[in-house]
């Protein structure tokens, strides 16, 4: 098995519940066996789309309907439809980050076989924690599709797929670090709602998310040090050239320092730089 060309067919699946378990399964299948990793000739592959693969890049259901931004609602916790549009979001979220962690191990060539573990690693615990929000969700008398969502994680996914850089600059340290900031805000909320197994949930969550971020942190200095850039001036000209949001208190300083980032970084998120 060629891990990289059975990532992009899970990138691939369309239905939800099978590409969670697809992603979930290589992970599982590259745990029992480091010999299924990319070897030399895998690793230095540039696997190129066909048209069918581009139109279907990523593969998704047809709900939730997308739509921009600023017209998903507020989510209240404090009502039942309102709680289950609040865990229907975090579940869209971690959807979309079994495609981001599957996109980065077909998609970049030449990296080390350890980048690619760590990314399988990442897609598989994805598809843990959306298997866990959907189940819950369920549990509450809605399902994963119900409500509108946004595409922000995708877009920059897209955005960035010619330059590695900016792809671990921008996406786990950036986007998906947010969730290490919202995450304890939000279970206070669902502790107060009564929820106590989302608030479980997010548990594992964050957790594994620490990880995920401590990943794209390394990879992101490895690779500043590999091309002798400068990881520290480089960060905000990579946020204004991919128009990346800006990140603004409150921060979670110490998930975010057990997540690789320096004093220094998060001085500059701070806005003491």
């Amino acid at each position: 098995m060629n891990c990289r060309h059975e990532a992009l067919a899970v990138l691939l699946e369309a239905d939800p519940i099978a590409k969670a378990a697809r992603a979930a399964a290589l992970w599982d299948a590259v745990q029992a066996d480091a010999a299924l990793l990319p070897d030399e000739a895998q690793r230095a592959e540039a696997i190129t789309l066909t048209p069918d693969q581009e139109a279907a890049m990523p593969g998704r259901p047809e709900r939730p309907r997308l739509v921009s931004a600023t017209q998903v609602p507020a989510r209240s916790p404090f009502t039942p439809e309102g709680r289950a549009a609040l865990l229907h979001a975090i579940c869209h979220i971690e959807f979309n980050a079994i495609n981001l962690a599957l996109d980065a191990v077909w998609r970049f060539a030449d990296m080390p076989s350890s980048f690619y573990r760590d990314w399988l690693q990442v897609a598989g615990e994805e598809a843990l924690h959306f298997t866990l929000l959907r189940t819950h969700l369920e549990s509450l008398g809605s399902r994963y599709g119900d409500f509108d969502a946004h595409d922000g994680l995708w877009t920059m996914c897209h955005k960035t797929r010619h330059d590695i850089v900016a792809r671990m600059a921008l996406v786990p340290r950036t986007l998906e670090a947010r969730g290490l900031d919202a995450t304890p805000l939000i279970q206070d909320k669902l502790t107060r709602a009564g929820d106590l197994r989302a608030v479980e949930i997010l548990d594992i969550i964050l957790r594994d998310e620490v990880g995920h971020v401590r990943i794209g942190n390394h990879w992101f200095h490895h690779l500043c040090q590999a091309q002798q850039l400068d990881a520290f001036t480089l960060y905000p000209e990579l946020v204004k050239r991919y128009e990346a949001p800006r990140m603004r208190p409150p921060f979670n300083e110490a998930a975010r320092k057990a997540a690789g980032f320096t004093d220094a970084e998060l001085a500059f998120l701070l806005g003491e730089d």
